[in-house]
């Protein structure tokens, strides 16, 4: 499955307009821990590698667009295949092969999401905490089978917004966010290499 997604900063209000139709799925609360090597070889690439709950995830991009509305990445999950495209034997857990090939921990942050259901679209409104500051967001996303879905996709999600109200203004995801905030040096690696547009 290939997931499409758009970000949005959002209030109160359009909160409540947005998720006003849409079905309460359920309120969870996670970490995220991200990883990469001291060059940073795999977000120079658009690549996040994160632990979230003890289960390894793997984020590949599919398009490779500084200027593109929605976010498009292949998601993977089996360690086998995460370990495949790290070239990664395994020796050990997945944790300590990582931490035995040189990946470092850049970032770590709790969540708090509440996640809706507008069919066909799935809503998350995310509160994230990485302990000295917070930031919220909003996100609405597609899942599709291929390619050449993706693009009805996006217009699917921004016909979506207008509808709601909502500013399609680029929007800094969570861990952009951090970088910005905390790690100014990766996130100016990643707006020289492309990955990352400044605003």
């Amino acid at each position: 499955m290939i997931e499409v997604e758009q970000k949005f900063i959002l209030n109160e209000e359009a909160k409540a307009r947005l998720t006003g139709e849409a079905k309460f799925i359920n309120e969870k609360v996670f970490t995220d821990i991200y990883y990469d090597t001291a060059d940073y070889s795999l977000t120079t690439r658009d690549v996040w590698l994160r632990q979230r709950g003890g289960k390894w995830e793997l984020k590949t991009p599919i398009k490779i667009d500084i200027n593109r509305l929605t976010n498009q990445y292949q998601e993977i999950e089996e360690e086998g295949e995460i370990r495949k495209f790290l070239l990664l034997p395994k020796v050990n857990s997945l944790e300590e092969d990582l931490v035995a090939n040189k990946y470092l921990i850049f970032c770590r942050c709790t969540t708090r999401r509440k996640k809706y259901e507008l069919t066909p679209f799935i809503i998350d409104l995310d509160e994230v905490d990485y302990g000295d500051f917070q930031y919220n967001l909003g996100e609405i996303e597609l899942m599709v089978e291929n390619k050449e879905e993706m693009a009805l996709a996006s217009e699917k999600i921004l016909a979506l917004a207008k509808e709601n109200g909502l500013e399609t203004l680029p929007v800094r995801g969570k861990v952009i966010e951090y970088l910005k905030q905390k790690r100014p040096e990766h996130y100016e690696t990643l707006i020289r290499v492309g990955v990352v547009k400044d605003f």
